[in-house]
Order: C-alpha cells, then structure tokens, then sequence
C-alpha cells in the first residue's frame, strides 16, 4: 500500500475536523405571552389566558424544536410572535442571570406553586428560555428586537421577533418598518466567520393587495440593509428568515398585485445559481421542495408559505459559512404539532391548560462552515433549481381523506366523555344531532352547542337553507374553537351525509 495516501489523508483530517455543521430554524410560535396580564389582544388577558395555559405553550414549543438535532435543539432559532413586554423593565433583561436566579425552580413550579410578582414581571422570552433550560436545551443567548416603530406606524404592536443563538452575538439592530414589528438583524461570530440574521415578520394580508403597500415598505427596509452589507461584501454569508405575511411566489399567486415586496422589492427568488450573479442575489429555499410539498400554513383550504428562508450568494462558496444544499425542510410531526389530517396542530384554549402548538409549522435549513477561503469557488449543485414562480397554490386534498380511518364517532364516546376537555380538539368526528336556531348554522351535540362552519361560503348558506332547526344533521367535522365558541368544521362538501 503507498504511503502516499494515508499521508494525504491525515494532512486533510485537521480541516475536515474544524467544520461546524449547524441548523437555523424559523418558527411562529403563535402569541407566546407572559404571565403579567398586560396584553394588548383580549385572548391573552388573564380572564381567558391562565399560567396553566403560559405552561403548555411553553411545554409545547420546547417539545418541537426538540425535535431537532438529536433533541438539543436548532443552534439559532429565529422566532416570531413573542409578545412585546406591555411592561418593561428600565433595563434590558439579563437573561443569563434570569436562569441562574431560578436555577433550582422547574418552569412548572414558576408558574404554580412559587409563582410570584416577580415572575410576573419576566418577559415570554426569558420564560421560554427557562423551559428550554429545563429540558436540557441549554447554551443559548437571547436577543429580542426593541419595539421600536416608523412615525407613521397606526397601531400599537402587541409581538416582537427573538432570536436564540448558542454563537457569540457581535452585533445588534433593530429596524424599525411600517405597520410591522421591528426587523431584528443579529450578527454572529462561528468558527471566526460573521454570520448575519435577519429576523423578519412582516404585514399581515398576504392575499390583500390593500395591505401590499405595506409589506412593500417592510421589504424596502430590509433591502436598503442588505445592499448595505453586499456593497460592503459581495460575498456576506446572510440568512434571512420569518413569518413574510407573503408566499414565496405573491406575484404569481396574485396577479393583481402590480409590485409586491417580497419578489418585487426584496428580490426573492428560486434560480438557485442565478445568486452567484449581481442582479438576483436572494435564493428562496422553498425552492429546494417539490411544488406539491410547499406549504407551512393554511389557509381557506390551500397551502400557504408564510414562513420563509432566503439565503445570499455568500452561503454558496468555500469562505466562512456555507448551505448544506437540499438541507430545507418543514418540521411536522405526526402526533405532536400535526393534526389527523396533516396540518398544523394550532393552538386552542381548550381544556383546563390549552392544547396545541401553532397555526405555523416551523421551517429549517442546515448550514456548516469551511475552512477554505476561497469565495471565488461555489459549491456544487447538481440538481440546483432553476423555477421562477409558475406554481400557483397547492389545495389541501380533504375530499381524499379516509374519513371513515380517522374520523372518532359519538357514539362510540363514553357518555361521560366531555369534547371540550382538550382531548378532541383539532379531531375529526362523524356528528349526529339538531340544528339549533339562528342566522349561522349550529348543532346541539351530547347537550352542548357548536357552530357548524365551512371555508365554503355556498355550502355554509345551502347547509343553513337545508337544516332549519330541530331538522336532523350528519356530517364530519373537525372539532375547534374560534374566539372562544366550540365549533365543527366541515372541510369539504363530502364530508356533508
């Protein structure tokens, strides 16, 4: 055997050695707010928002990113819709010494039996914090973007975007936008290499072309930084991440909108090698699924993208940090954040703590970093994707779903069983009972009403025209709540007997 080759092998080792793979997740987490009671939305004043509640969405989040990376967590976690502290404090929190002073005190006893004012006065972020502690994801440090605004911001803004990170943070902005929380940058330090975070949550109405403008204007914030950095560098490793309010094809999906922000203005796109150029310096990683697969939300029976995550030509060659190609992925579990029917298993108050996770699955990519040097060379991409954005929406198919496989009948119920303890919620049940009275059509079911609801205005009105009260109705039904009234969704005209 030559000497050769095994001397080759181990002059490569010490550079194979110092990669740092690592992965960033972006996740709504849908109003984590904390304990104090001050909330500018009324679902989350204590009348309707108990520390038991606070307790299962914190339980609930740590148990989804746990997921990730052999149950220690994502190494950076951008987050949208932390409620924005209605009381702050007159410093910034120390979060680091917030976890050292509850050191010996789990997150349940915080908000039970040692619960005090305190730990009222903490903010959702440090108590997320102290439950990922709990549960072993450790390491972290936390960055919250300032609620700062535009002067001609109209409302109030009830959330703030949080970044979690386990490198050394070397820099912090936050940006303020029109109409839109603040957009938090972060840049990090790994293996010597500066890493930028954008973390974004835009205007909502992604199907508004009124609101359009506005999320225009958020996406001409983050340009104006970004052409910042890339005239500075070409070649800056960026991630950009967050709930868009906008798909990742707006312009496609809705022709009527003349400029949108994110393909117009921001730049975002799916021509994976166009980015290795100057015109086209966005690569939008929703790209690296196949059409039929993207999708993080929904919304009145289609699939929706929301939850993006653009990366910049920098993340594609050999210096400082580079994308893991086709790493891109959408993190639903059966059994934990995904319902019977493969969507998001959002929050519900139902029960005596709440259930459920958020109307958002969270999104990942994996990236690593190089030891080369080299940013004149790009990593290889055989199947690199060159789509432009033809594919309109992707329709939830709920006229194929085994209905008669997956759906829970009531009268296969113990009588004593209670639909609105928690356990049914987010299930789907074949339903036998009486129209009630009333404009909008409702059921009476085992002595309790529930509204009967349909995406399908045509079939909400013929249901209502064919069942005058006390008429009997059969249908499935996933079981729900909206603003606090139990409801039956009726998914598809097939799912009406």
């Amino acid at each position: 055997m030559s000497l050769l080759r095994p001397l080759l092998i181990l002059l490569l080792l010490p550079f194979a050695l110092s990669a740092r793979p690592f992965t960033v997740m972006v996740y709504n987490v849908e109003n984590l707010f904390d304990a104090d009671g001050k909330a500018l939305f009324d679902d989350y004043e204590p009348q309707r928002y108990s520390r038991q509640h606070i307790l299962t969405k914190l339980q609930n989040i740590t148990k989804a990113v746990a997921q990730i990376d052999e149950g220690r967590g994502p190494d950076i976690i951008l987050f949208q819709e932390i409620e924005a502290d209605q009381t702050p404090g007159a410093t910034a929190p120390d979060y680091a010494a917030i976890l050292q002073r509850y050191a010996g005190v789990k997150i349940g006893a915080m908000l039970g039996a040692r619960y005090s004012a305190e730990i009222a006065d903490l903010p959702a972020e440090a108590l997320l914090l102290k439950a990922f502690a709990d549960a072993g994801l450790t390491g972290y440090t936390v960055v919250a973007a300032e609620n700062v605004t535009v002067a001609e911001t109209t409302n109030p803004l009830a959330q703030k975007c949080v970044t979690f990170t386990r490198f050394p943070v070397k820099a912090v902005r936050s940006h303020p936008t029109l109409d839109a929380r603040a957009i938090l940058e972060v840049q990090v330090e790994i293996d010597g290499a500066l890493l930028y975070l954008f973390n974004n949550h835009w205007k909502s109405g992604a199907g508004d072309p009124v609101s359009e403008p506005t999320r225009v204007a958020n996406a001409r914030t983050l340009r104006a930084r970004l052409d910042e950095i890339l005239q500075a560098d070409p070649q800056a490793d960026i991630v950009i991440g967050g709930d868009f309010n906008s798909q990742y094809n707006q312009k496609v999906r809705y022709p009527k909108m003349k400029v949108t922000g994110i393909n117009d203005t921001l730049g975002s796109q799916g021509n994976e090698l166009a980015v290795r150029g100057v015109q086209r310096d966005l690569y939008n990683t929703w790209f690296e699924l196949p059409a039929t697969e993207r999708g993080s939300d929904t919304y009145q029976n289609e699939w929706g993208t929301l939850m993006q995550l653009l990366i910049t030509r920098g993340l594609y060659d050999f210096r400082g940090v580079q994308y893991v190609d086709n790493s891109f992925a959408v993190v639903k579990v059966r059994g934990l954040n995904m319902d019977d029917l493969g969507l998001p298993l959002r929050w519900s108050f139902a029960g005596p703590g709440g259930m459920g996770f958020s109307d958002h699955f969270p999104i990942l990519a994996k990236f690593t970093t190089v030891p080369d040097n080299q940013p004149q060379r790009y990593l290889a991409l055989p199947n690199a994707s060159a789509e432009t954005g033809q594919t309109t929406s992707n329709r939830v198919d709920f006229a194929h779903v085994d209905l008669e496989k997956v759906a829970i009948s009531l009268k296969d119920l113990p009588k004593k069983a209670s639909l609105r303890d928690g356990s049914y919620t987010g299930k789907i049940l074949r339903v036998e009972g009486h129209a009630g009275v009333g404009k909008n059509l409702t059921v009476r079911v085992r002595g309790d009403l529930y509204d009967v609801w349909s995406p399908d205005v045509t079939l909400r009105e013929q249901l209502r025209a064919k069942y005058p009260p006390e008429k009997r109705i059969r249908f499935y039904g996933e079981l729900n709540q909206y603003k606090g009234r139990w409801q039956f969704v009726i998914r598809d005209r097939s799912w009406v007997k």
